[in-house]
């Protein structure tokens, strides 16, 4: 009997920027998106806000063939290497499952 072929992984991340870096945001999120492609991740959809009232800065949709291509991307030595910057830039963080 054949297993059943993984199926697509469809994320939403939501990010706050820390007072006065939304710029900064931008441009960490600017570098990490740009790894996607290596692992087999794609940006469905990119929006960015200007995260008032309690709102994120960013909202973002993605999809990856799998689970392994997601812990490859978040693995990434260059991805890990802006830990720091990622930890100054970013408030919050908040990344779920969902269907489109």
């Amino acid at each position: 009997m054949d297993e059943p072929a993984e199926v697509a992984l469809q994320l939403c991340c939501l990010l706050w920027a820390r007072p006065g870096l939304e710029s900064a945001l931008t441009e960490y999120e600017d570098a990490v998106l740009a790894l996607l492609p290596e692992h087999g991740g794609i940006v469905v959809q990119r929006a960015i806000g200007a995260g008032g009232d309690g709102q994120p800065n960013e909202v973002q949709l993605y999809r990856f063939p799998d689970r392994s291509a997601l812990d490859g991307y978040l693995s990434d030595p260059r991805r890990l290497a802006l830990t720091g910057e990622r930890d100054r830039v970013i408030a919050r963080t908040e990344l779920f499952p969902v269907s489109f």
